[in-house]
């Protein structure tokens, strides 16, 4: 098994533009919404796996 990160900046013009688009839809992903004040509580919630946590947005 091999590990690494991904190439963030290979990828992302393009997938922001097919969002932008609508041809893709990353919304399946969202598992929470908050104010950005929240963000450090949001943290730990998705560092310790809690609350079926995946992917936040944080809304300023």
């Amino acid at each position: 098994m091999r590990t690494g990160q991904t190439h963030v900046n290979r990828w992302t013009d393009d997938l922001l533009r097919r969002i932008e688009e609508g041809e893709i839809d990353p919304s399946f992903v969202i598992t929470h919404t908050v104010p950005l004040n929240q963000g450090p509580e949001m943290y730990q919630l998705f560092r310790d796996k809690r609350d079926s946590c995946v992917k936040v947005v944080l809304k300023p």
